[in-house]
């Protein structure tokens, strides 16, 4: 699997983690990477990718909801799933702050994200949400 792929599903966990939790996000991240699950992750290229896609998220997080809530209409984001509010957080951040990723990838890295974690229906959700928000604000080169 690809390093910035394993990276996005190591910031999901971390997401998930400080969603549920509500504890500061340095220290979900500190522990995060002490756990038994990741401790042999040595690689880092995919550490320190999970860590500013977290960071990112938790430093754009309310212009990100705000974001997320005013496509999802007839949905509130404390009533979405957490696996895909925070694929739907991931996928944005990247859509909006990481020129180096091309807007395609950011939306199907995301899908693929809430189809690994979510249920069945969450891979359209996130697609449906994500791909409104590309098509209506983000503005791509042109070749």
């Amino acid at each position: 699997m690809r390093r910035r792929t394993l990276a996005r599903e190591h910031a999901l966990k971390i997401l998930y983690q400080f969603d549920i939790t509500r504890r500061p996000l340095e220290t979900v991240l500190s522990e995060y990477w002490k756990s038994d699950d990741t401790k042999d992750i040595k690689d880092e290229q995919i550490i320190s990718y999970a860590v500013l896609l977290a960071r990112g998220v938790g430093t754009h997080h309310k212009e990100i909801d705000d974001k997320i809530s005013q496509y999802a209409t007839n949905w509130q984001l404390k009533r979405m799933a957490v696996i895909d509010r925070n694929a739907m957080r991931i996928g944005l951040f990247e859509l909006k702050h990481s020129s180096e990723i091309p807007p395609k990838v950011a939306i199907n890295e995301a899908v693929e994200l809430a189809k690994k974690y979510g249920d069945l229906e969450s891979s359209k959700f996130v697609n449906g949400i994500l791909d409104k928000i590309h098509k209506k604000e983000i503005v791509e080169p042109q070749n």
